[in-house]
């Protein structure tokens, strides 16, 4: 889809240089476009673009690949292949093209149903980081969004909780609850028809099934006059917030849109999933937003376990628009309801008084510092040279940092009042 519009400073100069670069791909050996704002590309360069963009395309179209589906799953389950190099489903005529690749067999109807532990997690950090959430954070999710009466779910890049609704829907009759989900991984359009899957990129808000897939998520939307349907998004973490929080506007403006009477003054509800340390960057955006306790953990990620102690605990955690008190979080974990902050803590996060808040972000218990006029870290001290707190064996030599931009100190060059943040 589009790419973004960056800014390449220069030290000292205000004004930097501007070019558009790949929203997705943070690494130029992952896609390697880049073009200056200013630059007239020629019809040669505009030509090769095309031809390379037409031959990156994927091999089937959604609509082709619902075909296969439907031709697959009536197959008897001897014949049933998946090709692992390819992470691609294959029909008895496909196998001989497959022949010098590995192979999963037998691919039962439950395995068909849990796509994202059939397929391989794409974890190149600098592109699609795709961290599935493991069972315990799944339910928990799922289990609020029913207690909190929400009917419908807009799962943004979470494939794992969209996946638990559609497991749950086909096997229960009484459950109501239904999910759209909007992804990059364009693999998942061999499992999920086109009413259940769009592909899209939430960087720069594309659809790549143009119109036709903005109106599957328009409709979604529109149901029930807006009313019970809120957006899950579990962005990767080293994107943009700023593009991030653009695309997540975008798709609220939408709901917006439905027409019903009092959306004007509101926001749609909404679950952003990300770690602690960017909470200033998103309040920034979005200010009605609080951080929640809740330890988010991942299947297949190292560190983002919960049940650690320290600072081995998962960082992640739940970003909504929701009044905090309605955030009910599971008791038998160590949560508990600070009655001061009309919320729910982790046992470790104790209410300071003079702060007149539960200051913890990462589980430990955090201690007041007078001279800052605030909670710190428990493993930090008061540095007279920084004249703030921070880890003990700091050095103090980062205190003469100076802007990039103006090369005055107290500030980075994000925040450089010397630049024009229109």
């Amino acid at each position: 889809g589009p790419a973004l519009l960056f800014v390449k400073a220069s030290q000292g100069k205000e004004e930097g240089r501007r070019f558009y670069a790949c929203s997705a791909c943070r690494d130029r050996k992952d896609c390697n476009f880049f073009q200056w704002e200013d630059e007239k590309v020629s019809e040669t360069r505009l030509a090769a673009r095309e031809e390379y963009n037409r031959k990156h395309q994927p091999s089937f179209t959604h609509r082709q690949n619902v075909e296969r589906y439907k031709n697959f799953v009536l197959l008897p389950l001897s014949k049933r292949r998946f090709c692992q190099e390819c992470q691609q489903l294959l029909l008895p005529a496909e196998w001989e093209k497959h022949s010098d690749h590995q192979f999963l067999c037998d691919i039962s109807t439950a395995q068909l149903k849990s796509p994202s532990q059939l397929l391989c997690p794409l974890e190149n950090k600098k592109t699609n980081a795709q961290y599935l959430f493991a069972d315990r954070t799944c339910q928990f999710l799922l289990n609020l969004l029913i207690d909190l009466g929400f009917r419908r779910v807009l799962s943004v890049g979470t494939p794992r909780l969209h996946e638990m609704i559609q497991l749950k829907a086909s096997q229960e009759e009484n459950f109501k609850v239904r999910s759209l989900l909007l992804d990059i991984d364009f693999r998942y359009s061999q499992f999920y028809t086109e009413d259940e899957f769009c592909h899209y990129n939430m960087f720069n808000d594309y659809f790549f099934g143009g119109e036709a897939a903005r109106e599957t998520c328009r409709k979604f939307l529109y149901e029930d006059n807006g009313e019970r349907v809120i957006m899950v998004t579990d962005p990767p973490f080293g994107g943009l917030v700023e593009a991030l929080a653009s695309s997540f506007k975008k798709l609220m403006t939408m709901w917006k849109e439905t027409g019903k009477e009092g959306h004007d003054d509101k926001e749609m509800p909404m679950f952003w999933i990300f770690p602690y340390f960017f909470e200033s960057r998103i309040l920034d955006f979005f200010p009605s937003f609080s951080m929640m306790d809740y330890q988010v953990d991942y299947d297949n990620h190292t560190l983002y376990k919960h049940g650690k102690t320290g600072r081995r605990q998962s960082p992640v955690r739940i970003f909504t628009n929701l009044t905090p008190s309605m955030i009910v979080l599971p008791v038998e974990e160590g949560y508990r309801f600070c009655t001061i902050c009309q919320r729910y803590v982790s046992s470790g996060n104790q209410h300071c008084e003079i702060c007149n808040s539960c200051t913890s972000k990462d589980g430990r218990r955090w201690k007041h510092c007078v001279l800052c006029k605030k909670c710190v870290k428990p493993s930090w001290f008061h540095c007279n040279n920084c004249n703030c707190c921070a880890l003990q064996n700091h050095s103090c030599e980062k205190t003469d940092a100076a802007c990039f931009v103006c090369g005055k100190a107290g500030h980075k060059r994000s925040a450089c009042p010397s630049l024009s943040h229109s």
